[in-house]
């Protein structure tokens, strides 16, 4: 068993290697960051929302949009009903959107609705934006998120995605470990990239892209891998543009609260994160080779955890097999493997620590919950490794989320409300 407490030990030193830098990166998210313009030209944007049954928190967002302080008349709505059996389509036009319906159950997924839309809007002549950003229904917005959005823009960012914070953090350890991990990703990986001056990553929502990069992938949207969010961002940093952050710009998002609702959406991640390697693979190593650290951070987020993790299960697993039926001892193989978990859950409380101490104003649940989740953060991302074995093995398919949260941003951010969920 002396063989399996090395090869865990070399693991774990693989795991180090591949993202120490991230520990870096939370000291270079706390230095001081530049400001943005404050007289930044006023752009034409379109808001783009890809909706499935959506009708209970879609006028939420619309109306959180309605509210922005940037001027109505340079925003535009645009609502792709995705093969809705609700009244998703009637909410939205009475909010004020403009609604393109689309029935297609044979090519299904947000990549396919977001196509539809902006090949629609080619269609009907609205070609005059200067940029775009990507919504979901179950959003709500900071009531000045596009104005610091444009700003980022303005300061010639063709590409930027915002801070990612939750609607629902306390209802659950599962929505409570999904929100945590987005304000990781905000606070310490695309804050501390753009202070580095390398690029950040979009993630799912809440992000603008400009009319040039919309005409340079020939005017639609072609990704539609599991994970079109992490395909459009390799796309992108492999073909050399940077893509930018905006930490003003605030997004309020809804977390599932069902551990099989979390178990399908992170299987269908998890095989998407295999899928993108799997294409873009051979550009982000030729990326690196050429001294790219931007593809080097992209490859480090997509796979090798994947990889080793997967390696350390069957690794574990072999030599329990071959001691329980030859040795009948498994003393020392369970004692192995308990410190790497341990390992692992306490590298992940510290990241869940710091990111719930420094972000803690801007999360919306009681005291008592913001520090209960941070020893659950660690099991919740434990729950990955069985995940991606499985999404070794199987395809999922695209699923639809249930979205039941209808609050306003005033509602989450107020004290009632905190102590409320």
């Amino acid at each position: 068993m002396q063989t399996v407490k090395m090869i865990n030990f070399v693991i774990m030193c693989l795991f180090f290697a591949c993202y120490m830098y991230q520990f870096l990166y939370i000291p270079v998210s706390w230095l001081p960051r530049r400001k943005s313009r404050a007289d930044a030209p006023l752009h034409r944007i379109a808001i783009l929302v890809a909706a499935r049954n959506e009708q209970a928190v879609i006028g939420n967002l619309l109306d959180s949009i309605a509210a922005q302080s940037y001027p109505a008349r340079f925003l535009h709505v645009f609502v792709a009903a995705d093969n809705c059996t609700d009244k998703t389509a009637q909410t939205a036009c009475a909010h004020g959107a403009e609604v393109y319906e689309r029935f297609d159950t044979a090519k299904r997924g947000k990549g396919y609705a977001l196509d539809f839309l902006l090949r629609e809007m080619e269609r009907r002549g609205h070609t005059d934006f200067d940029a775009y950003i990507v919504l979901d229904a179950d959003n709500v917005l900071d009531r000045d998120f596009v104005l610091h959005m444009n700003e980022t823009f303005s300061e010639g960012k063709d590409i930027v995605t915002c801070y990612r914070n939750s609607k629902n953090y306390g209802d659950n350890w599962i929505s409570a470990g999904y929100a945590l991990w987005f304000l990781r990703e905000s606070r310490y990986l695309n804050a501390a990239r753009a202070r580095a001056g390398t690029s950040c990553a979009v993630s799912g929502t809440g992000f603008l892209f400009s009319r040039a990069v919309l005409e340079s992938q020939g005017g639609g949207w072609d990704y539609h891998l599991l994970t079109e969010d992490i395909e459009f961002t390799i796309e992108n940093v492999t073909a050399g543009r940077r893509i930018g952050y905006c930490a003003d710009a605030v997004l309020y998002d809804e977390q599932p609260v069902r551990f099989s609702q979390s178990w399908t959406q992170r299987l269908r991640w998890s095989r998407g994160y295999l899928q993108v390697f799997r294409k873009y693979g051979g550009r982000l190593f030729s990326g690196i080779v050429r001294g790219s650290f931007s593809c080097y951070d992209m490859a480090m987020s997509i796979m090798p955890a994947a990889v080793l993790t997967g390696v350390s299960i069957v690794v574990n697993l072999g030599a329990a097999a071959v001691n329980v039926f030859h040795y009948h001892e498994w003393d020392v193989l369970a004692v192995s493997a308990l410190q790497t978990v341990l390992n692992l859950y306490l590298t992940l409380f510290v990241l869940g620590a710091i990111t719930t101490a420094t972000e803690w104003r801007g999360i919306h649940c009681p005291g008592w919950k913001k520090i209960a989740y941070v020893f659950t953060f660690p099991a919740f991302m434990l729950t990955y490794v069985p995940i991606v074995v499985e999404s070794l093995f199987v395809t999922p398919e695209w699923t639809h989320i249930d979205h039941t949260r209808a609050v306003t941003v005033q509602q989450i951010c107020a004290p009632g409300f905190r102590d409320a969920v």
